[in-house]
């Protein structure tokens, strides 16, 4: 199943993470424009696996763990790598913590489900919120070097990702608390069938 190219393009998403971070660190505008380019790339990788997972019908269990989990790791440690490089402004530091507190929120969720032979799937709402992230996290990236070399020297890339990352915490904020509901239902439901089983016998 690694050798599938749906899955194949999900590994090498999880491969550019330490190669983006690399870069972030070197802190040129050199850098920011080669970060954005390998970024928008890793993003497209994102689009491209489920799609041709669907068409060619290689859909697998491991692509369905991969996939999110890659998305994941993706956005946590460019947020990460930016937060501790400074580049988030306008209190977008903040946003980042919203952002990744509900991401490992929803992976325990997650776990907690897949113990209890049940799924957790993704809504459309969090798509959305994954979508406005990668986003968010592409403007940040580029910087404010890249708009001066593109002719749009009055937008700052930094503001409008900050700006953008605060936008996402709407949808994640809330699609984090429908999962959360989801998973608390589960778990009252379960607690509600082990006591009728123990009164029963």
């Amino acid at each position: 199943m690694l050798t599938d190219l749906p899955n194949i393009l999900t590994l090498l998403r999880i491969a550019s993470i330490p190669v983006l971070v690399a870069l972030i660190a070197f802190a040129s505008p050199l850098a920011d424009g080669i970060a954005c380019i390998l970024y928008v790339a890793a993003c497209i990788t994102d689009y491209l696996d489920g799609m041709l997972a669907r068409r060619w019908k290689q859909g697998s269990e491991l692509g369905r763990m991969m996939d999110p989990i890659a998305d994941k790791l993706l956005v946590g440690a460019l947020l990460l790598a930016l937060a501790g490089y400074g580049r988030l402004t306008d209190g977008a530091l903040f946003a980042a913590i919203i952002i990744l507190i509900r991401e490992i929120m929803v992976s325990g969720l997650r776990e907690y489900m897949a113990s209890q032979r049940a799924t957790l799937p993704s809504t459309r709402l969090a798509k959305w919120k994954t979508g406005i992230q990668m986003v968010a996290i592409g403007f940040l990236l580029a910087g404010d070097a890249m708009p001066r070399q593109i002719g749009l020297g009055m937008i700052s890339f930094t503001q409008l990702g900050a700006l953008m990352l605060w936008i996402s915490v709407v949808p994640t904020v809330l699609s984090g608390w429908g999962y959360l509901v989801t998973g608390l239902s589960r778990m009252m439901g379960s607690g509600t069938n082990r006591s009728s089983a123990k009164v029963s016998h």
